[in-house]
């Protein structure tokens, strides 16, 4: 029987397990402390897919005892670091936003003045968690006690991504909430200033230079 395609929840979890073997419940929370923040998905897919990498000989499994409680550790194979290196060498997909936030603020306008507000600081507080989480982890990197310090080089890539979208989507949020309380409600447009605010984005990306 052939082996199922791997998804890209495949790739994270063996990426883990390239760092070194881990229980199923440690990785749980390594994806809660990293992964979360870029490719969030169910804790139960998250016990499942190790077992399934496991079937398929991306992994291995070993029984651990810890004191009279037993655990399951995996590890990446010889086929799982193949797979991830080819992985690793395709172009890969589109970035997507996934925000039930930014869904809500699409369809404010049906909704109270109070309701696209409380969309916005959601926005808000899930960029100051995420500026407040990357800079506790970078602290502890620069700081020399990072976790894997021979990927800290990665680690920083990341770390400047993930500080300068939440950072601007902090300032955004700051912007929106002061704009929509001055409006009279959410149904009726006010075109002139939507246009006004549309130029200047425009406007400001194109004298920045960019394509």
């Amino acid at each position: 029987m052939s082996s199922r395609p791997l998804t890209t929840t495949s790739y994270a979890i063996l990426g883990l397990l390239a760092i070194q073997p881990w229980a199923t419940y440690d990785l749980a929370q390594l994806m809660k402390r990293s992964l979360h923040f870029i490719w969030p998905r169910a804790e139960s897919n998250l016990y499942a897919e190790p077992k399934r990498l496991v079937e398929d000989g991306y992994a291995s499994a070993t029984a651990e005892w810890n004191g009279d409680r037993k655990r399951t550790v995996y590890a990446i194979t010889a086929k799982g670091r193949a797979a991830l290196r080819g992985w690793l060498q395709e172009p890969p997909a589109g970035q997507r936003l996934e925000s039930e936030a930014a869904l809500r603020i699409l369809y404010g306008n049906l909704g109270s003045k109070a309701d696209l507000l409380a969309a916005v600081a959601r926005v808000s507080v899930d960029a100051e968690e995420t500026i407040e989480h990357f800079l506790r982890l970078g602290d502890e990197y620069a700081g020399g006690n990072g976790r894997f310090p021979d990927r800290i080089h990665v680690n920083a890539l990341l770390l400047t991504l993930m500080l300068e979208q939440a950072r601007a989507a902090a300032r955004w949020a700051s912007w929106a909430a002061a704009e929509i309380e001055r409006w009279d409600g959410t149904e009726t447009p006010d075109v002139e200033w939507a246009a006004r605010t549309m130029r200047r984005v425009i406007e400001d990306e194109t004298a920045s230079g960019a394509p």
